[in-house]
């Protein structure tokens, strides 16, 4: 719903002075409330070491803080909703040379087997043959909630996840607010009366609140389900990755300083993820990858035979997926999304004057990867950071 917010701030962290900074604050707000996750002490100290690529959890909670729970009506008022959920769930692989970032995106409502977990008393909780995804921080607890979602999506992926991370409501609302908010284009207007979004066709720059409110809208997007709306966040990351690699961001240390700030204070890392060195490693190994080589991709899904309102792994799609990744071969995105989102005029680009264009020159494959590119199954929707699409709203109500 909001994570990538978290991804590119993190990883996109990456000019000396920041990196001082950085290194600075993280020992006052930033390494406290790390999580350890399985495996944590294997972690090489260079990202080059990690064979196979880097993976890194990115975990969306939908916490009531005190500072924000006004904001969200009988979410934050009403007993029965207590608990904290994990409704966003992202995989960030980052590749071996050559450079690759690949995002799945696995729906909320996903059904799948939940492993035993260690709870916030030091206790191992029961295994669970099905249940929603959405389920696995809560599992966990406050404590290691964040490592029961990383050790599930290892399960359900195969990947090993070196790094982690989790944000709240809040914490989206406020990295959103540092870079100035995000363009977002909508082609039939969208109107939600659960969010309280109500926006004409066209673009709109979202800040705050209303950044937040159109990743968590389902009804106002495609045809009310999750995944539609996991559809309409890919619009929402597409642009922030095109912000992140611009100059009003990327290029502005007043913007980079206040972005570190803002995500130190208000993301819970794993504690592999709280090395400063670590941390500008990551950001120079993604800084320069064109965008077209940045794809966000949904988890392929099944309708769930014993309940229609949920889904299952399409376990013959995923494979493909993950031995691609593997592989270290480029991806292209066969499926096409049309109940949520529909193609806009993409802006063009110079790949002289945009560090994150792409040029037509393939890029000089590593020993044993693939030139590419590789279709995936048509179950498998998404986009590249290059295309420029709008979200299918379901029309402005005026």
């Amino acid at each position: 719903m909001k994570i990538l917010g978290i991804a590119m701030a993190v990883v996109l962290v990456s000019g000396v002075s920041v990196a001082a900074y950085v290194a600075y604050d993280l020992g006052h707000t930033f390494t406290a409330k790390a999580v350890t996750l399985d495996g944590a002490k294997s972690v090489p100290p260079d990202i080059g070491a990690i064979k196979g690529g880097v993976n890194m959890l990115l975990v969306g909670s939908d916490a009531c803080e005190p500072e924000f729970s006004a904001e969200f009506g009988d979410r934050c008022s009403d007993p029965e909703n207590a608990g904290e959920r994990n409704d966003t769930n992202l995989l960030l692989h980052i590749s071996d040379s050559p450079r690759r970032v690949t995002v799945i995106t696995f729906p909320r409502d996903l059904m799948v087997p939940i492993p035993s977990c260690i709870d916030s008393d030091g206790n191992p909780t029961s295994e669970m043959s099905k249940q929603p995804i959405n389920v696995t921080l809560e599992t966990g607890g406050p404590k290691n909630g964040l490592a029961c979602v990383a050790r599930t999506i290892s399960k359900i992926s195969g990947l090993d996840i070196q790094f982690a991370a989790k944000i709240t409501w809040g914490g989206v609302m406020k990295i959103t607010d540092a870079i100035g908010g995000v363009d977002v284009c909508v082609a039939n207007g969208m109107s939600d009366p659960d969010t309280g979004l109500n926006l004409e066709a066209g673009t709109h720059t979202l800040q705050g609140y209303w950044a937040l409110q159109f990743l968590r809208t389902r009804h106002g997007v495609g045809d009310g389900s999750d995944l539609g709306r996991g559809s309409n966040q890919q619009v929402y990351m597409a642009s922030l990755a095109r912000k992140m690699v611009s100059g009003e961001v990327l290029g502005n240390p007043a913007t980079l300083l206040k972005l570190a700030n803002t995500v130190m204070s208000n993301v819970t890392p794993s504690t592999t993820l709280t090395s400063p060195t670590l941390l500008v490693q990551i950001a120079l190994a993604m800084k320069d990858v064109p965008l077209d080589q940045i794809n966000f991709v949904n988890y392929p899904v099944l309708t769930d035979p014993d309940n229609p309102n949920k889904v299952v792994p399409d376990t013959d799609s995923a494979d493909q997926l993950w031995a691609a990744l593997a592989a270290n071969q480029q991806i292209q995105v066969a499926g096409q999304r049309n109940d949520a989102v529909v193609s806009a005029t993409p802006t063009p680009t110079d790949p002289a004057t945009d560090p994150g264009a792409s040029t037509d020159a393939p890029a000089t494959p590593a020993p044993g990867a693939t030139a590419g590119p590789v279709e995936l199954p048509k179950n498998i929707a998404g986009q590249s950071a290059a295309q420029q699409t709008c979200s299918n709203g379901n029309g402005y109500k005026g």
